[in-house]
This record gives structure tokens, sequence and C-alpha cells, in this order.
């Protein structure tokens, strides 16, 4: 199979929007990361999902929408959900809802919730409303791959497996949405993303996030919302985060850095002075910076053929916690306290 990659122009969006009713996969931009989009209501579309991104069948997609309208045939929304889509989009939120039986159960892995989101990107607006489906996607990714931030990272993992691309640009924040849980009194974030607790608590009053966001699920453990039970976003060469002050983690991750042969460091630039003429790779200055270099700067590792990644823990304050927990999985949690 070829793959093209094109430009959102108005006779490219009406070729994924063929392809898509057709039963076909088009990978697509959004405000967090590239998507790998199929028809959310047909079956044997959405298996191809998993097929082409090698993904495990109990891993859960989020359907996609352009307008409120298209919830009345795909979910059950609580008043708190209602709430928090008025507020939050269109953007980087994921609502789980009662699901009706229009979804398959193929999208939700089985559970009788189903993740909603609707983007702000430009591109993946249009391209919901032209095609007029709810479209069930996950990241455009190889499973446990970093996910994709632009259309060159797609085209890594996808050549020969998609029809189509549409190049939208970098994503604009680079972490997946935050998935949300607002079936009980108190909403529960299961993955952070952008919108944040203390954004969710100003809203409804109250916020938690699961224990398990910084920790793998245990055997057996329901794994509700994407990116929880499988390990995700790992670079091919390994990862060790060092978290405590910067000058301990500084110090710990250059005496590390010595004694391998193949390291390089991910730290914020306000912190590369520590760590002289070693080999790093920048994370920009803030935790809105690092989450949109993290997943992008885990690729050029790859590129460059880095075998040991040594990388600093950030806050875990508002949207750092959706960058510890992406680092955390793509470590397989090898987290050390210094």
């Amino acid at each position: 199979m070829e793959t093209r990659i094109l430009q959102p122009t108005e006779e490219a969006l009406e070729e994924a929007a063929r392809l898509l009713r057709g039963g076909e996969l088009v990978a697509f931009p959004t405000e967090t990361v590239y998507g790998l989009g199929a028809d959310a209501l047909n079956a044997d579309a959405v298996r191809r999902i998993f097929a082409a991104k090698n993904r495990p069948a109990d891993n859960p997609l989020i359907v996609h929408i352009w307008d409120m309208g298209q919830l009345d045939a795909l979910c059950e929304p609580s008043e708190t959900a209602l709430r928090l889509m008025e507020r939050f989009w269109p953007g980087p939120l994921t609502v789980l809802c009662r699901k009706k039986a229009a979804v398959p159960d193929v999208v939700t892995a089985g559970l009788d919730t189903v993740g909603m989101r609707m983007p702000s990107h430009p591109v993946a607006r249009e391209m919901l409303r032209v095609a007029n489906v709810p479209v069930a996607a996950p990241s455009a990714n190889l499973s446990t791959r970093p996910s994709p931030t632009t259309a060159a990272h797609v085209l890594e993992d996808m050549d020969g497996r998609i029809p189509l691309i549409l190049d939208g640009g970098a994503s604009d924040f680079g972490v997946e949405s935050t998935v949300l849980d607002a079936s009980g009194p108190v909403p529960v974030i299961l993955r952070p993303g952008a919108v944040t607790r203390e954004m969710v608590a100003e809203l409804v009053g109250a916020c938690e996030v699961a224990d398990s966001v910084m920790r793998p699920l245990a055997e057996g453990e329901a794994a509700p919302s994407p990116g929880m039970r499988h390990r995700h976003y790992a670079p091919k060469g390994r990862l060790t985060i060092y978290r405590g002050s910067a000058e301990a983690v500084a110090e710990a991750i250059r005496r590390a850095y010595d004694v391998e042969e193949n390291a390089v460091i991910l730290a914020l630039e306000d912190h590369l002075p520590l760590y002289g003429d070693r080999r790093t790779l920048p994370m920009g200055r803030t935790l809105l910076d690092a989450a949109h270099h993290l997943f992008a700067s885990l690729r050029e590792a790859d590129h460059r053929g880095y075998t040991r990644l040594l990388a600093e823990a950030v806050s875990e304050e508002a949207v750092g916690l959706a960058v510890m927990n992406r680092m955390a999985r793509a470590a397989a949690f090898d987290v050390e306290d210094v």
C-alpha cells in the first residue's frame, strides 16, 4: 500500500472523508498528537486500526466528533460531563460517558463507557465535518512507540500501512488529551493532559487524579482509558528518570552518563549548564515546552542512535503531571529519587 502525505486542501479533505466513509484509515492532525482514524460505527474499519498499530484489543479508543448534536446517537453524558464539554470543547479533553448500542464493542474494548472528544485543530474539525461520521482514533504510531506530533513521525511508523496522512504541521500541545471520568460525584482524571485537575476543579468544585496515573496497572486491573495498561511512548534506548532537586538530579545524571558509552540527557534548557559538554536534548524552559517537545525528543534520540536516555523529572503540577505520566510509562517506571 502506498501512503500519501497531503496538505489539507479541500480536495484532500474530501479524499480523507471518502476513505473514512469507505472503511479505510486516515491519519490526521489534532492539537494534541496525530490521530489514526476510522469510522467509529464500522467495526471492521476500527479493527484495521488495531492491526495497523499492532495495538492490543483491550486498549479502548476515543471517539472524535465535530458537533454536539452527534452525542445523542453515541452516548449518555452526565450533567457534569455536559458542563465540562461546554467549557473545554473544542479542546484537549476526553470525557467518558455511558455508551449507546450504536458504538461497537471493539471501540471500547468491551467497556460500557466510551471516551468522547471534540478536537480544536481546524484540519481535524473540517475532516470530521466533511466525513460526517464519528471517528475512532488513537495516536497514529505503532504500539509502544512515542506518539507522533508531525506528519513525518506518522510516516515513520505507518508507511505502507495506511493510505493517507493529512499534514497539519506540528501539534500544539504534544501530549494526548486529558481523559476524565465524569460519571461519579467527583470527576477523576485517568490520563492527564492539557486540561488539568485545577482547571476542572475550578469549574465543577472538585477533581481527583487516579492513583494509576503514576504506576503500572496491577494484573487484572481494569483499564478504562487508553494509555494505562500497556507500555507506551517508549524510545528504542533505555530511559531512566531522575527526580529531586536540580543539583542532585544533575549530579546523578552526570555520574550515570560518564559510565555509559552512548547516552544522551533530556533536560530543561535552564539546567543545561549543569551538564557541561555532555550530549543533551533540550526540553524547553516551561512545563508546556516540555509537553510540546517530549515525544519529538524521544524520536530524535532514536534517530541519533542513542541507547541510553537520562531524563530530568519535572514538577507534577498542572501540565507537568501529563509530562511525567508519559515519561514514566516510556521508561517502564524506571524512576530514581535522588
